[in-house]
């Protein structure tokens, strides 16, 4: 197994509805590796500054993530601070500073050339393609991306299509790529475009797989106890590149498990406040969910839990 994953490790101040505001562990990357250390041991391929704490360094070793591709450069890490409507869905960016992120160019170790699995976070279109550029050949590429990079770098995102395997874009990205306004247009259209399949994600209300193979709908796991909504869409991505890389298996019917695995972990993730929440929850605890969820679609899930019962 070999999981790589390039993104952003950052520093979050989240201003929930009635509360102050709290500094924590963010960032694309973080998320991702965070939710895939359940399943697999991700490599991290990012920068920080010179502000970036050891403790938080120490948090990452613990989860068994590679941080070889970890760079430390001179400046601050970058910072985001976001204020959440009282909806817990909208809200509003109030600063946006990236420090050493805004000169990331992101630098495989060698050892790391050979990726089974490669996540493509949410960074520049040209980085994502240095990133492909650096690596062999690898069995499933899945790439995120949001609506600045599709608008200011088109061509360079359209041109990593082919590429993708498993494209992650939420209703308004899938639109703004496609020209469509259907979302089901849109994502065949996207299809017809290069990427092999879409998942588009549509936060509390799941998800859908667009594939030549076929069509699948994943309803979101009904939550009650929201806390943060922070990093879900990136722990929806790092459970189901995971559960990929621990199975070996990339099939049409592969993927729809592995997105039943995606979905259960974003709705962990939004239960709690920060990567450290999320990496407090046990394999029982997310095997009863798992069986909970199957239960709850009537999706027949024998093979899925055989294959999370190690």
């Amino acid at each position: 197994m070999s999981l790589l994953s390039i993104g952003s490790v950052a520093y979050d101040i989240i201003e929930l509805p009635g509360k102050e505001p709290v500094k924590v562990l963010g960032g694309s990357a973080t998320w991702f590796c965070t939710a895939a250390s359940l399943f697999s041991s991700p490599n991290l391929v990012a920068v920080v500054g010179n502000d970036f704490a050891n403790e938080d360094i120490n948090f990452l070793r613990e989860r068994k993530i590679g941080l070889d591709g970890l760079e430390r450069a001179n400046g601050s890490t970058f910072h985001w601070h976001g204020r959440y409507h009282e909806d817990l869905i909208s809200r509003d960016s109030l600063r946006t500073d990236l420090g050493v992120f805004a000169d990331f160019v992101p630098k495989v170790p060698d050892a790391w050339h050979s990726p089974d699995v490669l996540f493509l976070g949410n960074i520049k279109p040209d980085l994502q393609a240095l990133v492909l550029r650096q690596v062999g050949d690898v069995k499933f590429v899945g790439l995120d991306t949001i609506e600045l990079w599709i608008e200011t770098c088109r061509e360079d995102f359209e041109a990593l299509l082919p590429s993708v395997d498993l494209l992650f874009v939420n209703d308004d990205e899938v639109r703004q790529i496609s020209l469509e306004n259907n979302v089901l247009v849109a994502a065949k259209k996207v299809l017809s475009m290069g990427a092999k399949a879409v998942v588009v994600k549509r936060g509390e209300h799941g998800a859908i797989l667009v594939s030549p193979d076929g069509l699948a709908l994943f309803p979101g796991f009904p939550v009650e106890n929201i806390v943060d909504p922070t990093g879900a869409g990136d722990s929806f991505a790092g459970g189901t590149l995971a559960y990929l890389d621990l199975i070996q298996d990339f099939g049409f019917e592969a993927v729809k498990r592995a997105l039943v695995v995606g979905t259960v972990m974003g709705s962990f993730c939004v239960q709690g406040f920060g990567p450290r929440a999320l990496a407090e929850v046990k394999m029982t605890d997310f095997r009863q969910r798992v069986a909970k969820y199957l239960d709850f679609v009537d999706f027949n899930g024998k093979q899925l839990l055989t294959d999370l019962n190690f």
